[in-house]
């Protein structure tokens, strides 16, 4: 694997500022009205506060809507007044002016759920439930406040001197004292990798956004290096963790922040030697950025293992950009389809460096350049991620998702063994996916939440007994099958729970998926099998129809059917109405021997 922190270090006279201009004059008449028209709603809308009692609502009641909501509404405006001064509608500067003034009066650029740096020894939100001025953290929003005041002051930086010059210097000594000089000066910040390893997406994300903050203004002399040389250190201690196979164990929805924000440090880091430091060769980084490719479904659906929507917001802008760097064809149309208007990269957090990136990134499709080189067991059907034990098979119309893994990755869900199961791109057996971020999401308790436990994924119940949460708990003998997956579960599962041997079999055919349990335990229990069900599930001579599926049950068991109505806005936007538990319960016995067949509703009953 190429290493980063040598490769910058031997390029480090090559190192230049950057300026993040925008061609104005060549932005299409549809983006321009869609900029000026949010411009112009949001400068209807007042300069939200953000109070004390905002932040404080973390730790007393769990909400982080409390304190995000004016944090990125703030910023937003900002994003969209810039945009239309850059248009040349003058009108909406003083809305910039009051946008930098009262972002830079915040105690903190760092959200209430993120401020406490979880290290050894540090306090918890209770114990620290307001951020210290004079001891600045850098989580991923701060990063990313920096990103958008820096690209700011240049976009519009002759405008707000006219105004006053102190304003284009007011965000460079805030920009030095809440991140460039932390991020220099102290080794304690957890997603660095010093102190900790089990590094996740913040490190390219929050290294992307300072690599901007640094190459867009200027620095003192040697330090533009030396910071980029040190950034490169980090994004190879998260290169260290990330598996050869590429995949994201955070799921597909995450790739934005994860290899989404290692393509942006790629490309400033290749701008920033005038296209000599170009890793786009190297396997493991060409592995991790064709990732969304391979976690594609169909009709918006990707893989939605762990934290991840089943319909995500994934960067077409980026996609796209990977498949061209790649010289991968494919992968680039995928991005092309993808691809929404600019102001959709503002839409959730705002990745105002993208947003620029859209609008000067056409459209049109990408040239051949030549796919790249398959990776063993890919086709256009067949997916097998063996580092992420994730697997992805279509037949016919039919596509199977199925996961072994452990139940200690990021973002975890308990649900080793989990598949889904799409007909027709449409989808039948599901994983529930996310929810709204609380408190309780990141805590202790966060198996409390009915999506997160293997209770409500597809994976056995034995007895009482569902999955447990922790690395040690994962599948074993995972065995890649030509048109599906076999492992082992019984590791996945307490020691409580008496699970000798559980071993599942997937196996997907142009007419339907076959599954098969063989599960020993150390004493009788009964066994349910749980199925979650995008669609109403009817029950009816033996058998059970949903959707466009039929299923045979085994006379005398036991079927419990549950309707989940989807409360929560984040899951109702994927899965609005209910979706529907299946449990089907085989009485007490040391063995257990379950073989399901699910085919299309059309297809002649046996």
């Amino acid at each position: 694997m190429v290493c980063l922190e040598k490769e910058a270090d031997r390029y480090r006279s090559l190192f230049h500022a950057l300026r993040f201009d925008v061609p104005w004059d060549r932005v299409s008449g549809a983006v321009r009205e869609e900029i000026l028209r949010e411009a112009e709603a949001a400068s209807k809308l007042p300069w939200p506060m953000r109070p004390a009692t905002g932040f404080l609502a973390f730790s007393r009641s769990g909400s982080r809507k409390a304190d995000e909501d004016p944090y990125f509404l703030r910023r937003r405006k900002l994003c969209w007044a810039v945009l239309a001064c850059g248009l040349g509608e003058t009108r909406y500067l003083d809305d910039v002016v009051d946008g930098v003034w009262c972002i830079c009066e915040e105690t903190s650029w760092v959200i209430s759920a993120h401020n406490v740096n979880p290290i050894p020894g540090a306090p918890s939100a209770a114990e620290y439930p307001l951020p210290d001025p004079e001891k600045p953290y850098i989580d991923l929003f701060s990063a990313q406040t920096g990103m958008i005041l820096a690209l700011t002051a240049q976009l519009a930086g002759d405008s707000l001197d006219q105004v006053s010059p102190m304003l284009r210097e007011r965000i460079r000594r805030e920009i030095r004292r809440r991140i460039l000089d932390p991020f220099m000066n102290t080794d304690d910040f957890w997603w660095m990798g010093f102190r900790r390893k089990d590094l996740c997406n913040w490190t390219p994300w929050i290294v992307s956004n300072v690599m901007i903050c640094a190459l867009a203004q200027p620095l003192g002399p040697g330090l533009l290096p030396e910071l980029l040389i040190r950034a490169c250190g980090m994004l190879d201690r998260w290169l260290a963790v990330v598996p050869p196979d590429g995949g994201c164990d955070e799921g597909a929805g995450y790739w934005n922040m994860a290899g989404g924000a290692l393509l942006d440090c790629l490309e400033l880091l290749e701008s920033a030697t005038d296209g000599v430091l170009s890793c786009w060769q190297d396997e493991k980084i060409r592995n991790i950025l064709s990732f969304p490719g391979k976690a594609e479904i169909g009709g918006g659906f990707f893989l939605n293992f762990a934290d991840c929507d089943a319909v995500p917001f994934l960067s077409g802008e980026r996609i796209q950009t990977a498949g061209e760097k790649l010289g991968d064809p494919s992968l680039a149309a995928l991005g092309l389809r993808l691809r929404r208007s600019p102001g959709a990269e503002l839409s959730d957090v705002p990745h105002f460096s993208r947003l620029l990136k859209a609008l000067t990134h056409p459209y049109e499709s990408p040239k051949e350049t030549g796919a790249s080189a398959p990776l063993p067991g890919k086709s256009p059907e067949d997916v097998w991620l063996p580092d992420l034990q994730v697997r992805l098979v279509r037949r016919g119309g039919w596509t199977l998702a199925c996961k072994g893994g452990h139940n200690g990755e990021n973002h975890n869900h308990n649900d080793v063994g989990s598949f889904m199961l799409y007909l027709d791109g449409a989808p039948e057996i599901v994983d529930a996916g996310n929810m709204t971020y609380t408190a309780k999401t990141f805590s202790d308790r966060r198996y409390e939440l009915w999506n997160t436990r293997s209770g409500y994924h597809n994976v056995p119940l034995i007895g009482m007994f569902e999955q447990a949460a922790g690395a040690e708990y994962r599948a074993s003998e995972v065995e890649f099958l030509p048109d599906g997956l076999r492992l082992d579960l019984a590791k996945s599962y307490p020691s409580g729970a008496g699970v000798l041997r559980c071993l599942r079999t997937l196996n997907l055919d142009p007419d339907g998926l076959s599954l098969t349990d063989r599960i020993t335990l150390s004493e009788a229990a009964e066994v349910s099998w749980i199925f979650l069900l995008r669609n109403r599930p009817e029950q009816a001579d033996g058998q059970l129809r949903f959707g466009k599926l039929r299923l045979e049950v085994p006379a005398g068991w036991k079927t419990v059917l549950e309707e989940i109505p989807i409360t929560d806005p984040r899951m109702a936007r994927v899965w609005p109405g209910s979706l529907w538990r299946v449990r089907i319960t085989d009485s007490a016995a040391p063995e257990h021997s379950a073989s399901w067949r699910f085919v299309s509703a059309a297809s002649v009953s046996r």
